[in-house]
């Protein structure tokens, strides 16, 4: 059963995504604390997902997010720009000097190696992107008058504060009234949603949220955390998700939510930093469909790799409209976004499905 999609020429982009794009700061092979210089790179989940569509896909994108007009703002807008997102939705708030009452986000993130795990440092209170309440975008010229065919946003965005948990809930609405296809990655963070009243605010917007969702993605924990689900026999201390786990976990949630028309995850045994068992699960109209098993993958930077994941599994859809092909794109498109570095991939449509395709490492002169 395809997914129901607005015809490609009635719309002016095939994906927007709304959330924050962080200035992400990475010091390469070293250590945040002990650097003397980072690569700069433009990061953030929902935005990801975009970028990858346009950038590895050729689909015409955009992002909804807001930075503070200084020197700041503009390079994160430089490098949205350089991965051929469109701007057109981007808010921009007045500088007050000083970052006291906005500013742009940033995070610092090093990639782990061997035994020691990546790690994330975001410093995001009070940014202009935190700051977005309902109101603030113009959905029916958005989604009635432009038009979208997919539209895309997740759990970190809905966790910045109760003005974004508010307007996530007014955009997934909005989408659905003008007939768009609506995915939520779940992404369940506690650290971000403790200040605006923990697991108990994460379920109350989450549970409202998936009413308008078609495309839920999250692991069986993610389910269980920001929707409430409990499915006997699953031990949420496991280092690898199961894939019987996630079958279990599903088939509660799409009783519960029959409006969901596909859920899907990554499947990830972490060996260690730079070494996981990587694969993925899809199901839709009552069938679950796996990719190809990628044993052992080897990690440069695992940052990304599941928005990477996402935005396959989006294109498999809008250019196949088929499940199998989706996971598949999925599953090779976060594989090999994990094999760069910086939070966005750098892969090609033709790598990608060279790797579907079974396809090896050798040397390509």
């Amino acid at each position: 059963m395809p997914l129901d999609f607005k015809p490609a020429a009635s719309c002016a982009f095939d994906q927007i995504s709304l959330g924050e794009v962080m200035l992400r700061l990475d010091p390469g092979e070293g250590r945040i604390r002990t650097t003397r210089s980072f690569s700069a790179w433009e990061g953030g989940g929902e935005y990801n997902t975009s970028r990858g569509l346009r950038k590895c896909f050729g689909l015409k994108t955009a992002v909804c997010t807001a930075f503070v007009d200084n020197e700041v703002g503009r390079l994160v807008e430089d490098f949205i720009l350089q991965g051929g997102v469109a701007p057109d939705f981007i808010r921009w708030r007045e500088d007050d000097g000083i970052g006291r009452t906005v500013r742009n986000g940033l995070n610092f993130t090093e990639r782990g190696f061997g035994i020691r795990g990546a790690v994330g440092v975001p410093d995001r209170g009070h940014t202009a992107a935190s700051q977005l309440k309902p109101g603030d975008f113009d959905w029916e010229n958005i989604f009635g008058r432009l038009g979208a065919r997919w539209f895309h946003t997740g759990g970190i965005f809905a966790a910045l504060s109760e003005s974004t948990a508010a307007l996530t809930i007014e955009a997934v609405k909005a989408a659905k009234q003008h007939g768009t296809i609506v995915s939520y990655d779940l992404n369940y963070r506690p650290s971000l949603w403790k200040s605006i009243g923990g697991l108990q605010k994460a379920q109350e917007v989450n549970r409202e949220i998936a009413r308008y969702v078609d495309v839920m993605i999250g692991n069986e924990e993610d389910f269980t955390a920001s929707l409430g689900f409990e499915v006997k026999g699953v031990d949420h201390r496991l280092s690898a998700i199961k894939t019987d786990a996630f079958k279990a976990m599903i088939e509660t949630a799409v009783q519960a939510y029959p409006n969901f028309k596909v859920a899907a995850t990554t499947l990830r045994r972490v060996i260690t930093a730079t070494k996981n068992d990587w694969s993925a699960i899809l199901w839709h109209a009552g069938r679950f469909h796996e990719s190809r098993k990628y044993p052992e993958l080897e990690i440069l930077d695992r940052v990304g790799g599941g928005d990477s994941f996402a935005s396959g599994l989006q294109f498999g859809f809008l250019q196949f409209n088929d499940a199998q092909k989706a996971v598949d794109y999925g599953a090779a498109h976060g594989a090999l976004a994990s094999t760069t570095p910086g939070d966005t991939s750098m892969a090609t449509r033709q790598e990608v499905e060279k790797q579907i395709a079974g396809g090896g490492a050798r040397v390509v002169r």
